[in-house]
C-alpha cells in the first residue's frame, strides 16, 4: 500500500500529527492506499505557503500571460496522464473507469479555458460625473482560495475550482474528501511538474471537522469553495460569515426530469436512465425525480424498466459495466435507509429496492437500480436527496402541473424537459427554477457554461466566464487634478 503525504509549499511533507487514514476500494472493500490525517497545524502551512506565494513570492511578479502559459503545460500534462489519474479515481470512488477517463480527457479544457481568460481581466475607466477627478476600477485576486471538494469526481472538481482562482491570480489550498483524496495527491505532482512556484497550489487531507474547519476559520483565508451536501454547505457559510469570508457553495439537489408526452421516448428514456444510474446515482444533478405525463406513464414506466433491468454491476473496470460500487460505506447505509422509508411511505417498488449481492461483487456496496412509482410530493423519497441509484415516478396532467411539482422543492440545481415543442421547451426551461436546465438531453456540461444552483443547490457558479468573477475583487480608486482646495473639508464631496 502506498504512503502519501500532504503537497504543501511545492513538497510533499508529513503530517505534522504522523497520522494517516486508509483509502478504501469501493469494489473490493479494501484499503489500497494511506493519506495523511491533516488537523490545523497541517492547514496553518499550507495557507501560509499559499499567502506567500501571493504576497511575495515569484507567482506575485508574475504577469497573467506568464500564469497562463502555466496553466497550459498544466493541460499537457494532465491529458498525458489522464488513464493513470482515471485509474486511481476508480480506485477511489468505484465509478466507471470509462466515465473517469473521459472526465480526465475534458479535464485539460478547464485550464486552457482560463489561462484564455487570465489575461482578459480588464478594470474601466469610470467617465465620473465629479470635476478633476479621474476614477478607474481595476480587478485583483480575491486572496488565498479553499478549495473544499467532494468524493463523486475529485479532479473534476480540481479543475472546475482552481483553474479560475489560478488565472485570477490566487493561490489555492485543496482540501480534497478523506474518501477520495489520492488523485489530487497525484494531480499536484503535475501542477509542479508544470513549473508553478511553490505554494500556489497545496493539498492538505483529512477529515472535514479537522483540517476542513480549520481552513474555514484561518485568518489568511479570503474565499471558500465548497461541493458537498446542502447541511455542509449551510455550516461553512455559517462558520465563514464570522470572519467575513467570500463563499461559492455547490451543493445538492433534487432534480426534476420532465417526460411530456410529445417527446421522443427512446431518447428520453435513455436520458432519464443516464440521470438517474449512472455515476451510480451519486451525482449531485442527479434526476431522482421523473415526471411524466399521465398520457404516456404507464408505456413510459415499462420502457425504463426494460432498460434498468438490462443494466450491468460489476467491476468498474471492466469496459462492458454500468453500474458500479457505492462510494463510501456511510451513503451506502444512507441509500438503503432511504429504499426502506419509500417502502414505509406507501410507494411501490418495481425494480430492485435492496443491495446487490453475488461473488462478482465482492465489495459489499452495491444497490440495485431501484424504481419506485406510486410516489408522492410529500414523501421523503421525493423531497429529500438520495443520492444513489433511487428514482421516483409522479405523475402530472398537464404543464402548469409539471411546473408546479418541479418547483416544489428546496433544491434548484438542474432540471431536464423532454418534448420536441420548442415553445413548451422554452416555456418550462424558463419557469423552473433550476440553475441549469437540459431540453431533450441530460449530464452534459462545458467549461463554457456556468454552473450552480438555487435555493439550497448553493450560491455562485463555477466555469464559464462568470466563474472567473468568484475569485476577483473590484477596487475603485479616485485620482484629482485639481489645483483648488475644497471651500468646505466637512461635507461630502
Amino acid at each position: 500500500m502506498k504512503r502519501y503525504n500532504h503537497f504543501i509549499d511545492g513538497q510533499y511533507v508529513e503530517p505534522v500529527e504522523g497520522a494517516w487514514i486508509d483509502s478504501i476500494d469501493p469494489y473490493q472493500g479494501k484499503p489500497w492506499a494511506q493519506i495523511p490525517q491533516g488537523g490545523a497545524q497541517d492547514a496553518d502551512r499550507a495557507v501560509k505557503a499559499a499567502a506567500k506565494a501571493m504576497h511575495s513570492g515569484p507567482w506575485a511578479k508574475m504577469n497573467a500571460t506568464e500564469r497562463a502559459r502555466l496553466m497550459l503545460r498544466l493541460a499537457d500534462l494532465v491529458e498525458q496522464n489522464a488513464d493513470r489519474l482515471a485509474e486511481i479515481e476508480v480506485r477511489d470512488n468505484g465509478k466507471l473507469f470509462a466515465e473517469m477517463r473521459g472526465q480526465m480527457l475534458y479535464h485539460p479544457n478547464w485550464w486552457r479555458y482560463f489561462a484564455g481568460l487570465a489575461d482578459k481581466i480588464e478594470g474601466r475607466v469610470v467617465p465620473i460625473d465629479k470635476q478633476d477627478h479621474f476614477a478607474y476600477t481595476r480587478q485583483e485576486p480575491v486572496g488565498v482560495v479553499a478549495a473544499i471538494t467532494a468524493w463523486n469526481s475529485p479532479l473534476l472538481f480540481v479543475a472546475w475550482k482552481c483553474a479560475a482562482a489560478i488565472a485570477a491570480g490566487c493561490a489555492v489550498v485543496v482540501k480534497p474528501s478523506e474518501f477520495a483524496s489520492v488523485s489530487t495527491l497525484e494531480f499536484a505532482d503535475l501542477v509542479r511538474q508544470a513549473g508553478f512556484p511553490p505554494g500556489v497550489f497545496n493539498v492538505v487531507t483529512g477529515y472535514g471537522h479537522e483540517v476542513g474547519s480549520a481552513l474555514v476559520d484561518h485568518p489568511d483565508v479570503a474565499k471558500v469553495t465548497f461541493t458537498g451536501s446542502d447541511a455542509t454547505g449551510a455550516r461553512i457559510y455559517a462558520q465563514a460569515a464570522q470572519s467575513m469570508k467570500r463563499v461559492s457553495l455547490e451543493l445538492g439537489g433534487k432534480s426534476p426530469n420532465i417526460v411530456f408526452d410529445d417527446c421522443d421516448p427512446v431518447a428520453a428514456a435513455s436520458g432519464v436512465i443516464s440521470g438517474i444510474f449512472a455515476a451510480t446515482g451519486q451525482t449531485c444533478i442527479a434526476g431522482s425525480r421523473l415526471l411524466v405525463q399521465n398520457s404516456i406513464k404507464e408505456e413510459f414506466t415499462k420502457r425504463l424498466v426494460e432498460l434498468a433491468t438490462s443494466a450491468k454491476k460489476g467491476d468498474p473496470m471492466s469496459p462492458d459495466t454500468n453500474i458500479g460500487p457505492v462510494t463510501t460505506r456511510p451513503q451506502y447505509e444512507k441509500i438503503l435507509s432511504y429504499i426502506d422509508i419509500a417502502k414505509q411511505e406507501g410507494a411501490r417498488c418495481l425494480l430492485g429496492g435492496g443491495p446487490a449481492t453475488s461473488p462478482e461483487l465482492p465489495g459489499g456496496q452495491f444497490v440495485e437500480p431501484t424504481i419506485f412509482t406510486d410516489v408522492t410530493t410529500d414523501m421523503r423519497i421525493a423531497r429529500e436527496e438520495v443520492f444513489g441509484p433511487v428514482l421516483s415516478i409522479i405523475g402530472f396532467e398537464d404543464e402548469e402541473e409539471a411546473i408546479q411539482i418541479a418547483n416544489d422543492t428546496i433544491y434548484g440545481l438542474a432540471a431536464g424537459v423532454w418534448t420536441k415543442d420548442m415553445g413548451r421547451a422554452f416555456r418550462v426551461s424558463s419557469a423552473v427554477k433550476a440553475g441549469t436546465v437540459w431540453v431533450n438531453t441530460y449530464r452534459a456540461v462545458s467549461y463554457m457554461m456556468p454552473f450552480g444552483g438555487m435555493k439550497h443547490s448553493g450560491i455562485g457558479r463555477e466555469s464559464g466566464i462568470e466563474a472567473i468573477n468568484e475569485y476577483l475583487e473590484t477596487k475603485s480608486t479616485w485620482i484629482s487634478y485639481s489645483d483648488a482646495v475644497p471651500a468646505n473639508p466637512f461635507i461630502l464631496r
